[in-house]
């Protein structure tokens, strides 16, 4: 992450905190539970942070790589109390070799690479042992999957060869292999996968669990291969070695199993002589989203608390703990033990230390937009970071002063200007920063206003911190034309000037009631309360359920009705879901929401429907009028009655500026929508290759 020691200001560059009101009850500067030493068995960890299992896409052949040590040494570095790496398939069925390693003796030497370098830091280090069961695709492995029953899997659409008890026997001995390694490789400890719906949950839950023998039935026989994995993994470890097991609170899956169940299994695994719980959300296959922005921080620390009101072992609280203020409140409150920070490590390694110190204005947020994380390793690509580039690539870019310091202007303050601004500043430039509107961030600020979508201003927050903490000269409100950009003799420009909304060729696109996605999610349009939107990407999706969701309980009002009983339990959930609007979304193409990531773009279709947006795809606007569009849509036309039409038809690149200023400056970069239209993280990641590029 950059040193922001060197980009100190003399005023401090106070802004408002990324986490300011989020402790409810804890006081700044004061996560003194968060620091306090803790044993995990025989394991001595400095302080509660966990850093969980995540695969990165950094071992291609399964084999420890330099990035992923470079990854792992600045997480260690930055103050972490604790590490998980993995998950590490035990066997040729248990997960492709593009996983980290652990079922030949082959990885070892790798492995011990890799705990060698973070021990340098005074980190223990846990490796997680995994098998995906139906979860693996037999593409990937190439054989078919196996479960504990035939039950095909919604995840991935193929049906699992049932094991055999033999296979049940080899299972089991994989396991224990598996941990053997670890242990050799200078592991602290392992992990045993039993959760997100992988091999261990499947013979836990009766939903993929049909065995007539002695591993199915009841819960009682369906914990015994979870069980019997333990006691080999003790037997080859030895009797001090820490296991950890990671279970599922609850699967989240109708008709398998809930707290409950998880609750009764983690007092069978404590028996069996396990160390610690880790305990997460639901499985893949789960209709409620886990680690999407739109899932309230913490809000799954109460499957935690479930479990450790019934064992005496450490419980670790997982899933959205991204504000280390919520994370000490979770801890005080007694609903864990131990706090796991997976994605907020990925956005910033110092954030222990950051809180430790409470400069919690320097922590860069994670905001859950999954972009560079989960909906990489989906695609099975390496894991990155909107916001931060280094993420992966730590090896590669170093933040260290430039050779030369350079007079550099950044024309637009949207994320692509702003982190373009920061990273040059942050090397020794000296950076002007012109932005035409009133406030920094553009389109961020509108995305945030959409539901579920909140956390992006905690970025730009956090960008705005960056850039005054760095001495960054900010002109807000100046339209930066080629004079003016040149008046000042820069030696380096960067032009993220961002984009127009476009206007669609439709007749009657510039009448009255007729008005853009933008003016609508900035509050500087009224709508009626028949509205069509024009455009299911991602902003006409978004502009949809904004619009949809308006005249809903907040969740104030829902938390006070429901504690007085003042309504039905159906009642409430139709106030929940039926705004006051009547919206229908059109989209020309054959699938809505079609530049949303994979893992949220369920979830908006999923709201869509919730909160009754009639949506038709495959449909073209023909003109509008009056009396609403007249669309194009299974060869017939048809009228759909609005009040207001609001057209989320994409973006045209707005780049004049850098025409105007091209063959008149040494150095010049166009970064962004102005280059051409881009998520944000493509933006950001613009913005800091440039800055280093300077």
């Amino acid at each position: 992450m950059r040193d922001l020691g060197r980009c100190r200001t003399q005023d401090g560059g106070q802004n408002q905190s990324v986490y300011q009101g989020m402790a409810q009850g804890v006081e700044r500067n004061q996560c003194t539970s968060l620091f306090r030493p803790i044993n995990i068995g025989s394991l001595r960890l400095a302080n509660r942070i966990v850093m969980p299992a995540i695969h990165l896409g950094y071992t291609p052949d399964g084999f420890v790589t330099d990035t992923l040590i470079e990854f792992y040494v600045e997480r260690a570095a930055g103050g972490v109390g604790f590490i998980i790496v993995g998950g590490c398939p035990v066997d040729e069925y248990g997960g492709g070799r593009f996983m980290m390693g652990l079922s030949d003796d082959e990885f070892v030497p790798g492995l011990k690479r890799l705990t060698q370098a973070i021990h340098e830091h005074g980190v223990p280090v846990a490796a997680q042992m995994y098998h995906a069961g139906r979860y693996s695709l037999s593409e990937h492995i190439g054989r078919q999957a196996v479960a504990p029953s035939a039950v095909k899997s919604a995840f991935t659409r193929e049906i699992p060869r049932e094991m055999t008890l033999e296979d049940i026997q080899s299972t089991i001995a994989s396991f224990a292999d598996a941990a053997d390694r670890a242990q050799e490789a200078g592991f602290d400890a392992v992990e045993i996968s039993a959760s997100a719906g992988y091999l261990l949950s499947q013979f836990l839950s009766p939903l993929t669990n049909l065995r007539e023998d002695d591993y199915g039935g009841d819960l009682e026989s369906r914990v015994r291969f979870p069980l019997e994995v333990v006691q080999a993994v003790r037997a080859a470890v030895g009797p001090d070695y820490p296991i950890i097991v990671r279970v599922a609170g609850n699967d989240f899956v109708e008709g398998g199993n809930t707290n409950r169940e998880a609750r009764r299994h983690s007092q069978e695994l404590e028996k069996a002589g396990v160390d610690a719980i880790n305990v997460t959300g639901g499985w893949h296959e789960t209709r409620v989203p886990q680690i999407i922005m739109a899932v309230p921080r913490g809000a799954f620390s109460y499957l935690a608390r479930g479990v450790k009101e019934v064992v005496g072992i450490p419980v670790i609280s997982s899933n959205r703990h991204s504000d280390p203020l919520l994370a000490e409140r979770v801890l005080r409150h007694g609903s864990a033990d131990l706090i796991a920070m997976g994605r907020p490590l990925i956005a910033d390694p110092e954030l222990p230390r950051k809180a430790k110190e409470g400069r919690f204005d320097e922590i860069i947020p994670c905001v859950a937009c999954n972009q560079g994380c989960f909906d990489h390793i989906f695609a099975l690509q390496p894991v990155a970071c909107m916001v931060n580039p280094r993420a992966g690539q730590e090896g590669k870019y170093r933040l260290e002063p430039a050779g030369k310091p350079k007079r550099v202007t950044v024309v637009g303050g949207g994320p692509g200007g702003m982190e373009a601004a920061v990273t040059a500043a942050s090397r020794g430039h000296r950076v002007t920063l012109f932005e035409r509107g009133d406030y920094l961030g553009g389109q961020l600020n509108l995305a945030a206003a959409a539901p579920g979508r909140e956390e992006l201003h905690d970025l730009v927050l956090s960008l705005r911190f960056q850039l005054t903490e760095c001495g960054v000269d900010i002109r807000l409100g100046q339209e930066a034309t080629a004079e003016l950009v040149l008046s000042s003799e820069p030696e380096a420009v960067v032009v993220a000037t961002g984009g127009d909304p476009i206007v669609p060729d439709i007749p009657g696109a510039d009448s009255e009631q007729v008005v853009q996605a933008w003016d609508v999610l900035a509050h500087q349009a009224d709508t009626g309360r028949r509205i069509v939107v024009l455009g299911g990407g991602a902003t006409g999706c978004l502009v949809a359920l904004y619009l949809a969701q308006m005249g809903t309980l907040e969740a104030q009002t829902l938390r006070f009705l429901v504690q007085n009983r003042a309504e039905t339990w159906e009642t409430l959930q139709e106030l929940v879901t039926k705004g006051i609007k009547h919206v229908t979304l059109v989209e020309m193409q054959s699938r809505l929401g079609q530049d949303i990531g994979y893992t949220t773009r369920w979830t908006v279709l999923q709201d869509l429907r919730r909160y009754s947006v009639e949506t038709l795809i495959g449909a073209k606007a023909l003109r509008i009028i009056p009396e609403g569009v007249l669309i194009a849509v299974d060869h017939e036309e048809r009228l759909i009655e609005a009040d207001t039409v609001v057209l989320a038809a994409g973006v045209s690149p707005r780049s004049a500026l850098y025409e105007s200023l091209k063959d008149r400056t040494s150095e010049l970069h166009l970064i962004g929508d102005a280059k051409s239209p881009r998520r944000a993280y493509d933006a950001i990641r613009e913005g800091f290759e440039v800055g280093m590029a300077i």
